[in-house]
């Protein structure tokens, strides 16, 4: 089964009930039926933005600890390459976490991604592949 990359703004839409998106989120991942991938940058962007929200932090690790948020990534040996995907999209601009989610699409060979940032429209994987985005923006 083919996994869905994970981007920092479901996860903080998840669980800090507050957001707008909250409910929309909620509401997909309670019918996805694919593992949830994501990288070490987008969690702790994530537990960053939570960190006021009670228990949001801690839930995001225990998502970790679960597995149910996989991190497959690794930035070893990837430096170079998320140097590339900042300058090619420095325009947009790309942070680190959206480049290291772009590079992992690639390694994935997967572009299913549940976000909330629209510079994914504008973002490639692999070959000039565009991103399959899971929810409307």
């Amino acid at each position: 089964m083919n996994p869905v990359l994970l981007d920092t703004g479901p996860i903080v839409a998840l669980l800090d009930r507050t957001q707008q998106s909250h409910r929309r989120c909620a509401s997909f991942l309670a019918k996805l039926d694919a593992p949830l991938v994501t990288c070490e940058a987008a969690v702790a962007e994530a537990c960053y933005l939570l960190r006021q929200v009670p228990d949001a932090v801690a839930a995001v690790l225990d998502n970790v600890e679960s597995g149910d948020f996989l991190i497959p990534y690794r930035l070893t040996g990837r430096a170079a390459t998320l140097a590339k995907l900042m300058k090619k999209y420095a325009d947009r601009p790309m942070d680190f976490a959206d480049a290291c989610l772009v590079d992992m699409a690639t390694e994935l060979g997967c572009g299913r991604i549940l976000t909330l940032d629209a510079d994914f429209r504008f973002y490639r994987w692999g070959r000039n592949r565009p991103f399959e985005l899971l929810l409307d923006l």
